[in-house]
């Protein structure tokens, strides 16, 4: 878990949010949230035989909400902490501060145990954020974001709704990671079912900026159990995101280096 505590090693684009510089900061350097990680990942790999919920996983997490906020809001859909405390001005850039925040610490609770892990998550969190946002927000301020942050970890899970856009992205992008080197380590110590078997075909995934919808998001894979991946999984949270009419999702088979579409999704 080493790489969490080399700055360099989490690549998050900035593009000039100072506030949110500083929180990326602050969370290498942070014991207890570097131990949690670290105690979900024992967890969820040594003990349950899961894919990787720690320091891997919340960065992919962390950058893929962070990349679908932008396109959202570069299509001039604005989000809940811009549109819903309208006189504390609060702007696009603390609303990154909180998908890049929940995503970081949406996991957390697995250090305890898997069940329920979502409520866990919350409730360690609020000290933690308090440390990381200390010193950027006045008192009220602070005590919007932060409630605004676990509103969002709170509800990643598949049958808890988000009542925020943020939240909705931040449980969305939670399912985008289905790449194969998640589940690796479940699959070589012999956890073969469907869910490994349809996650080791998941090649790739990418988000773009759509044409019909703000989003697109683009799923590649080596064979057609991966479409599992996306029926069972990724379409159950996305239903219950908030999200789903800004979205387009396609399954793409590879063959040859070209992706054929398998299948495509509106919701």
């Amino acid at each position: 878990m080493k790489e969490l505590n080399q700055k360099s090693k989490f690549n998050i684009p900035c593009n000039g949010n100072q506030k949110l510089k500083t929180q990326i900061l602050r969370v290498t350097e942070d014991v207890e949230l570097n131990t949690l990680l670290k105690m979900s990942n024992i967890t969820a790999i040594d003990r349950l035989g899961y894919n990787d919920h720690g320091p891997t996983h919340i960065k992919i997490v962390a950058n893929s909400a962070l990349r679908i906020l932008r396109l959202l809001t570069k299509k001039g859909i604005v989000p809940n902490i811009v549109k819903d405390y309208k006189d504390y001005k609060f702007q696009n850039e603390d609303a990154e501060i909180i998908v890049v925040l929940s995503a970081i610490l949406h996991d957390i609770g697995h250090a305890v145990h898997r069940e329920r892990h979502e409520l866990l998550s919350a409730i360690f969190s609020e000290k933690i954020i308090d440390r990381l946002l200390d010193g950027l927000y006045k008192k009220e301020e602070k005590a919007i974001v932060k409630f605004e942050t676990i509103h969002s970890i709170y509800s990643h899970e598949p049958n808890i709704r988000p009542t925020t856009l943020e939240g909705g992205i931040m449980k969305v992008a939670d399912a985008l990671d289905m790449e194969k080197g998640r589940a690796r380590i479940p699959y070589q110590i012999g956890n073969v079912n469907i869910h490994s078997l349809s996650a080791m075909a998941i090649e790739k995934v990418e988000i773009f900026e759509g044409k019909e919808r703000p989003v697109k998001i683009v799923i590649y894979m080596s064979n057609p159990a991966g479409i599992f991946q996306v029926d069972e999984l990724l379409k159950q949270k996305v239903k219950t995101s908030g999200i789903a009419q800004f979205l387009i999702i396609e399954a793409r088979l590879l063959k040859k280096g070209q992706g054929k579409i398998l299948k495509s999704f509106k919701f």
